[in-house]
């Protein structure tokens, strides 16, 4: 471990261009944090948890919800909309003034040709939009720019307007310099390949490296629009285990430690030095079923799964102060969640529900989870008092970006994972979790967990987009209660925790901002 530590330190020493020191640079921010969930940084692929966090301090989107005041939606690039009567139609106002990190102006074009590049290139998050009615064939005639100032989009679709508002503070809502990424075009992909590890945003960082599983580096941009950020550059260190970040932390190599566990976070309450915070955040954590496999696909087996997780067992004790039991597909917190918690550990009922199912004496089934703390005691616990039922569960530990393409190919049985919200409006978890039109393995409707899953169930996909439509908003929330509850009692997915971020720094450090969305974590205000 030793060892680990110092070849870290000496890694950020290099990225300083100078020699190893103990405490970081007062006008840089350095953070330790699991990022081998990184894919990409393009913003119209980015659909995992690091990436995510990311491109949100690189790339200003539409509408925003601001680190000042995280309830509240505000214009980003946008400084305000006008809707038509029957609300299909958006006008959208550019915010005047702004520039990209190349100095290019940001116009009404960039927005509306941001927008259709999600569309046209169909990566997993491009739902979002194509959810609106928007394909490839007619996304240029739907989202246009009138002049330099004003752009115009056009629904297909029957969505609330606030909802489509929403929908645009997502990731896939990030305005690209499209005259910086289509000079580095390639083969028609719209600057894809070269905007895997490279930016071309207006936020209040700029992309300088990503080095895959050493760290990302971030510049400031002084010219951003809100004034140039206190910490000149921010580094984010590869730093997969929590031991290694605790350590590099109490040493003063790093500013913030992102993934300690309960313990030692407990541990360092009080230490000289160092303060802990709390975000409450919307990631949910869940096991789910494969419903192409004939035995998780029976409604006996799923009742039975639910009643043999140690819920409460799990959160007293390893995940303490870190998670807390949670049961519905949207998150505490935030409007209309279901925050039931109807089942706990059961082994009896479990077992017997087993023997209804025609499974008395249990069977065998794999469990992909990330290869980390807390997930692989998660995935112990889980075969501990899945074992008490006789469920033989062989865990198959890798790494994050394995077990996400294991789980969109539809190629796992049990699958132990995390899902936060695209946008803060509840349609946004409900179309993965309680939607799935076409089951099909060609319909590779990648960013909808109910599809990943092969549970088809037409009932709740009605609802679902009933639901989307509905204005009224107390009868809006009503039936999104209900879905919950019908996805809770009746999905494959055994939703058991909620995220509590707590994240460990040197008390010199404040400003840090830790949204309840992954992409809602900001840099620019942190001072020292």
């Amino acid at each position: 471990m030793k060892k680990l530590i110092t070849c870290l330190a000496l890694a950020v020493a290099t990225a300083f261009g100078g020699a190893a020191f103990a405490g970081t640079p007062k006008d840089t921010l350095v953070m330790a944090k699991n990022i081998d969930d990184i894919i990409t940084l393009d913003p119209a692929q980015v659909f995992e948890f690091s990436g995510g966090e990311i491109i949100a301090n690189i790339y200003d989107r539409i509408t925003m919800y601001e680190p000042e005041d995280l309830t509240k939606l505000v214009g980003g690039i946008a400084k305000s909309w006008s809707f038509s009567d029957d609300g299909k139609t958006i006008t959208l106002k550019v915010r005047p003034g702004l520039k990209f990190h190349s100095g290019n102006p940001v116009t009404a074009e960039d927005v509306a040709w941001s927008l259709q590049r999600v569309v046209k290139l169909d990566q997993a998050p491009s739902f979002i939009l194509t959810q609106f009615g928007w394909t490839k064939d007619n996304v240029d005639g739907l989202v246009k720019a009138l002049d330099p100032e004003t752009v115009q989009v056009t629904i297909k679709a029957d969505f609330s307007p606030g909802l489509v508002l929403n929908a645009f503070s997502a990731g896939v809502g990030s305005v690209v310099d499209m005259k910086t990424a289509m000079a580095h075009e390639k083969d028609g992909d719209l600057g894809h390949d070269w905007l895997n590890t490279h930016s071309a945003g207006s936020g209040a960082y700029m992309l300088k490296t990503w080095n895959a599983n050493e760290a990302v580096i971030l510049d400031a941009n002084n010219d951003y629009r809100h004034g140039a950020p206190s910490m000149k550059r921010v580094i984010i260190r590869h730093v997969p285990e929590p031991a290694p970040q605790r350590l590099l932390l109490e040493k003063g190599d790093v500013d913030m430690a992102r993934d300690l566990t309960a313990d030692q976070i407990a541990g360092l309450e009080g230490a000289k030095g160092i303060a802990i915070d709390e975000f409450p955040a919307a990631l949910l954590q869940y096991v789910a079923t494969n419903y192409k496999n004939p035995i998780l696909s029976n409604p006996k087996v799923n009742e039975a799964l639910r009643w043999l997780i140690d819920y409460q067992g799990m959160a007293n004790t390893f995940l303490k102060g870190t998670w807390k039991v949670h049961q519905a597909f949207w998150p505490e917190g935030m409007w209309a969640a279901l925050n039931t918690t109807p089942y706990h550990l059961d082994v009896a009922k479990g077992k017997a529900l087993l023997a209804e199912a025609g499974y008395p004496d249990g069977f065998e089934v794999t469990l992909d989870a990330f290869n980390t703390s807390p997930y692989q005691e998660m995935a112990q616990s889980i075969q501990q008092t899945f074992g008490q039922a006789g469920i033989k569960v062989d865990i198959l530990p890798a790494e994050k970006k394995a077990v996400y393409t294991k789980h969109r190919a539809r190629k796992h049985e049990l699958i132990l994972s995390g899902w936060s919200p695209d946008y803060a409006d509840p349609h946004s978890n409900a179309d993965a979790f309680a939607s799935n039109p076409d089951n099909s393995d060609e319909a590779k409707l990648t960013g909808v967990l109910a599809w990943r899953n092969a549970w088809d169930m037409p009932d709740i996909t009605k609802m679902t987009a009933a639901a989307r439509t509905e204005l009224d908003l107390d009868k809006r929330k009503q039936m999104y209660l209900d879905i919950q509850r019908e996805v809770q009692q009746r999905g494959p997915f055994n939703i058991m925790f909620q995220k509590v971020n707590q994240i460990a720094r040197r008390d010199n450090v404040h400003g840090f901002v830790a949204g309840p969305l992954f992409d809602q974590t900001y840099y620019r205000n942190v001072t020292k």
